[in-house]
């Protein structure tokens, strides 16, 4: 998305278990890290594991004064296709974006929900492949910064490590790869973010 408007909305939408608030918050402390100001929370407690869950994410400029729920979002993050479209496309900005986990293609997802904007990736595969796990909030958050340029792919991975493993880091993401002793699991999930934001296709 283009240069920063006075706040940005993100609403997450997944089933308990697929991270989806855990998202929302790395993306609220990665924004914090670029300097801007954040807010994440879920809409209803602790997730169930399968249950729907929303969670949110708003960055701004300015100080945040509103906890409301986001109704209106600029971008929806999609952690289960099997969500129903009618749930995740409600109330979305015309010029709003979808960032999805899907196998499918970015213009076969935009052509069925007739909208415009849409990222597409194959977010379980690559969790599955590199993590074992089907936990997909960090490819998730790779794919959305091809569109959400307000926040650098670099301080996504710091936040990831800051907020999953309490490791404080600085520099880029390819320092971050190529830094010892950060263990296994945390080096998979970097590895996850780098190859999702590689891969997720982008219609504009």
């Amino acid at each position: 998305m283009g240069s920063l408007r006075d706040i940005y909305e993100i609403r997450w939408h997944g089933r308990g278990g697929q991270g989806a608030v855990t998202g929302s918050i790395i993306l609220a402390e990665a924004s914090s890290l670029e300097g801007l100001y954040s807010q994440a929370f879920p809409e209803f407690g602790p997730e169930r594991r399968g249950a729907p869950v929303t969670a949110y994410t708003r960055i701004s400029k300015r100080y945040i004064r509103t906890r409301a729920p986001i109704e209106d979002p600029d971008i929806v993050v999609v952690l289960d296709p099997s969500i129903p479209a009618s749930t995740y496309l409600k109330r979305l900005k015309r010029d709003g974006y979808v960032v999805i986990n899907t196998k499918r293609s970015a213009k076969d997802i935009a052509e069925s929900l007739g909208i415009r904007g849409v990222v597409s990736v194959d977010g379980t595969s690559l969790a599955l492949k590199i993590l074992g796990s089907p936990i997909v909030n960090i490819a998730m958050l790779g794919a959305l910064a091809k569109i959400l340029n307000i926040v650098t792919l670099d301080s996504i991975a710091r936040a990831v490590l800051k907020i999953l493993y309490n490791i404080q880091t600085i520099g880029s993401l390819e320092t971050i790869l190529k830094s010892p002793g950060l263990g296994e699991t945390a080096m998979g999930n970097i590895a996850v973010l780098s190859e999702a934001y590689r891969s997720a296709e982008v219609l504009l």
